[in-house]
C-alpha cells in the first residue's frame, strides 16, 4: 500500500494512494487516525483496516494536496558515507562503522513544499535519499530481524548548508534549517518492497540528472542500520531514519553546484515515488 497525508477540502488526514491515481480519504471512511503515526502504531490490524478500504472506496472528492506523510517521529537519524561510490566521489575510505547524526522535526517539509534557502548560506546542497520509517518498538536486535520491524519506506532529500557544515565542525546546523528533510510523496508499505538492497536512486536538478545509482551500493545494509542504531537506542514507531545518499552531490562536482532561488530538485526511488520541491 501507499499511505498518504492529504489535504481535502480544508480538512488533513490519512489516505491511500491508488495505482491508478487519486485517494481514498481513510478519515471521510470512518476510520479512526488522524495521522499516519497513529495508523503505523495501529500495527497489523491497522495495516488491514487501511487495506479493507482499497477496494471499498472510491477516490475523494475534491482536490487533494499531498503533505508530509510524517508530522512527528520522535528520532530523524540520519547516515552520512554510506554509499561505496559516494565514498569513491569524496576521496574517502568506507566508515568502519555508520556515521550517525540527525535532524530535527521543524527541517520535515512535504511534497510539493517550497524550500526556504537561508540568507546565512550560499553552499546549499541536495542529497537523494532512501527513508526507513520504523514500524514497531525495538531494542537490540539483531541484523536477521530488524527488517520486521520496518513499516514502510519513503524519499527524502537530506538538505545541508555545506559552508556551515565545514565551519562548525559538526552538522547540526547545518542539516537542521526549517525545511531541509523533505520526504515523501508517501509511504510504501515494506511488504511491496521485495528487497531495500536492490532500488535505483536518482536525483534531478531542474531537469537535469545529478545523482544515479542503486541502494546495493550501501555500506551498511537497512538491516544493518536498524539493528545498530537499536543497540543504543528505542527505535518506536514513525520513527525515521535516512540511510545515505550516493555521488553527484553539488559539493562534490567540478565546478560546485549549489542551490539557487525557482531550482526544483526531484529525488526517485524505483518502486516508491517521486518527491519534489522547488528553493525559494
Amino acid at each position: 500500500m501507499r499511505l498518504a497525508m492529504i489535504e481535502v477540502d480544508g480538512r488533513v488526514g490519512p489516505a491511500l494512494a491508488l495505482p491508478q491515481g487519486g485517494f481514498v480519504d481513510l478519515a471521510a471512511r470512518g476510520l479512526p487516525w488522524s495521522d499516519l503515526e497513529e495508523l503505523i502504531e495501529a500495527g497489523d490490524e491497522g495495516l488491514r483496516e487501511a487495506a479493507n478500504e482499497a477496494g471499498a472506496a472510491g477516490p475523494v472528492t475534491g482536490k487533494a494536496r499531498l503533505l508530509c506523510p510524517l508530522s512527528r517521529p520522535e528520532k530523524i537519524m540520519c547516515i552520512g558515507k554510506n554509499y561505496a561510490d559516494h565514498c569513491r566521489e569524496l576521496g574517502s575510505p568506507l566508515p568502519e562503522r555508520p556515521v550517525l547524526f540527525a535532524k530535527y522535526r521543524n527541517a520535515l517539509a512535504g511534497p510539493g513544499a517550497e524550500i526556504e534557502l537561508p540568507a546565512s548560506s550560499r553552499m546549499i546542497d541536495y542529497e537523494a535519499e532512501l527513508a526507513v520509517v520504523i514500524g514497531a518498538r525495538c531494542k537490540n536486535i539483531s541484523p536477521e530481524e530488524a527488517l520486521s520491524f520496518v513499516f514502510g519506506y519513503t524519499c527524502a532529500n537530506d538538505l545541508t548548508m555545506r559552508d556551515a557544515q565545514k565551519a562548525d565542525g559538526q552538522w547540526t546546523r547545518a542539516k537542521s534549517p526549517d525545511s531541509f528533510c523533505p520526504v515523501g510523496p508517501w509511504i510504501v508499505t515494506a511488504d511491496e518492497i521485495a528487497g531495500p538492497q536492490d532500488l535505483p536512486i536518482r536525483l534531478t536538478l531542474n531537469g537535469e540528472l545529478m545523482q544515479e545509482s542503486n541502494t546495493r551500493q550501501m555500506v551498511f545494509s537497512v538491516a544493518k542500520l536498524v539493528s545498530y542504531l537499536s543497540s543504543t537506542m528505542t527505535l518506536k514507531p514513525g520513527d525515521l531514519l535516512l540511510t545515505g545518499t550516493p555521488p553527484g552531490v553539488g559539493a562534490g562536482r567540478d565546478p560546485q553546484v549549489f542551490l539557487k532561488k525557482g531550482d526544483r530538485v526531484s529525488v526517485e526511488l524505483e518502486g516508491i515515488g517521486n518527491l519534489e520541491n522547488t528553493m525559494v
